[in-house]
């Protein structure tokens, strides 16, 4: 039996197509068995990005619990005084100036620069000192600089507080 040539041609196409199919059927398999092998692997991943996740959140809860939301002048000019009294120091004069911002990442933290003249005697001095770095009420803060002269001292200090 003979073929017409629109047979053929027919044919020819419909044979090119189905072998088209199946070539990229063939292809997509590969791939689907690529993916389903990489599968657990990235699963796993997840989790372990999920917990970090949780860590990241947790850490950042326990940061911005270190730093008060606002840094309350009057609050902190009481504790200063309160420091100084009980280290047996002078502060000669206490201004709280605006806040700053200065941003840390995705993090911003308001900072209020405070320069706190005292007098004493150098024990006294030192002792406040370490009250002030050491004292749960100043967690969030940073003594950036201490000038000492003949039983005085200004010590510069950093209160930083978290913004939301």
């Amino acid at each position: 039996m003979r073929l017409s040539r629109k047979f053929r041609i027919i044919l020819g196409i419909l044979f090119n197509t189905y072998s088209g199919q199946v070539a990229e059927r063939d292809e997509l398999s590969d791939r689907l068995m690529v993916a389903e092998g990489r599968l657990p692997g990235l699963t796993a991943e997840k989790g372990d990005l999920q917990k970090q996740l949780t860590q990241a959140r947790s850490l950042r809860g326990t940061s911005q619990a270190k730093y008060p939301e606002s840094v309350e002048s009057i609050e902190y000019g009481e504790y200063v005084f309160e420091i100084a009294e009980k280290c047996n120091v002078t502060l000669a004069s206490l201004s709280f100036p605006r806040p700053s911002d200065t941003k840390q990442g995705a993090v911003t933290y308001s900072i209020v620069s405070l320069s706190l003249p005292i007098s004493g005697s150098l024990a006294d001095i030192f002792e406040f000192i370490k009250t002030i770095r050491t004292d749960a009420r100043f967690a969030s803060t940073r003594v950036k600089s201490v000038s000492l002269g003949g039983g005085s001292a200004t010590i510069s200090v950093d209160i930083y507080g978290y913004k939301r």
